[in-house]
């Protein structure tokens, strides 16, 4: 029997445990509960804009009879901001595939690289963090503009005369968020890749599968826990996105980023404004909670 741990050390492992749990908890749970308590609020003429039904920590019966849901009754009732939420989470479903579609073959190609060039690659794809996402965002009014950058590349190939106006347009919006959210796709998939046991490639072409079949039944299955992560990573901020909609987009491009900026600070309406952050909040934790739970099932059945 191995000897116990000293009980510094046992201390120093649940501090390390600890930490990650302190960090949600003063930066997730806490900022939660705030919005969630604006949500249960009223819009007040005060600062800050809106008088909370309680104070501190309530009874739980007091609590329950101090709820008020009508900036929850309004969104359910009030289409705009339904019509807000599906075309932001559309927007984003088509984000995520194009993504997906131009991610896919740039992570292979990078994970059968020669070692060598990998680090190249990689820093390549990075690169535009290292510039401003905004200053990225205006380049992309430049370039969209009617006979902006992209029309004068395309005049040498007959593609003269009407402009193609695709500036404030939901093609504009869905090009910007590709081209800011595509390094997101990429990373997670390139690590998969990476990672990936060439025998196997090698065994299912022994065995007489095409490279099409070896993709398909070999590559892809193995891939699919970097498709799903880098799926989460670009999904999620996309259905929230504010700026490119903002600076891309036109005035049929009503995402829900878009929707909750107006009533922070044009409406000042702090209430209702949390209201559709936490619904937001819902629908994006609660389908990534029960695919992991499922995950979970599944590795305790295997």
């Amino acid at each position: 029997m191995s000897a116990a741990s000293p009980p510094g050390r046992a201390g120093l492992r649940r501090l390390v445990v600890a930490v990650p749990y302190l960090w949600l908890a003063l930066f997730f749970l806490a900022p939660f509960a705030i919005v969630l308590r604006m949500a249960f609020s009223q819009a007040a003429t005060a600062l800050p804009p809106y008088a909370p039904h309680w104070e501190g920590l309530a009874r739980l019966g007091d609590f329950l009879s101090q709820l008020d849901l009508a900036n929850f009754s309004l969104l359910a009732d009030d289409l705009l901001y339904w019509q807000s939420y599906l075309y932001s989470l559309r927007l984003a479903a088509m984000t995520t595939l194009a993504a997906l579609a131009i991610g896919y073959p740039l992570a292979y190609a990078m994970a059968s690289a020669p070692p060598r060039w990998r680090g190249l690659l990689l820093v390549l794809v990075i690169l535009p963090f290292w510039t401003s996402f905004l200053i990225r965002v205006y380049a992309w009014i430049g370039i969209l503009r009617p006979d902006g950058l992209l029309d004068a590349a395309l005049a040498p190939f007959g593609f003269e005369g009407e402009p193609l106006r695709l500036l404030n347009t939901e093609a504009a919006v869905l090009i910007g968020m590709v081209y800011s959210y595509l390094p997101f796709m990429v990373l997670p998939l390139f690590a998969t890749l990476e990672k990936l046991d060439r025998g196997l490639l090698e065994a299912a072409a022994d065995l007489g599968a095409r490279p099409l079949t070896a993709f398909l039944t070999v590559t892809l299955p193995l891939s699919l826990p970097g498709i799903l992560a880098g799926a989460a990573l670009v999904f999620i901020p996309a259905v929230g996105e504010f700026v490119i909609p903002d600076l891309l987009g036109g005035p049929d491009t009503v995402m829900i980023g878009k929707v909750l900026w107006s009533e922070f600070f044009s409406n000042r309406d702090w209430p209702l404004a949390s209201a559709v952050a936490v619904v937001l909040l819902v629908v994006l934790v609660l389908p990534l909670v029960l695919l992991q739970r499922a995950r979970l099932r599944r590795e305790m059945a295997a």
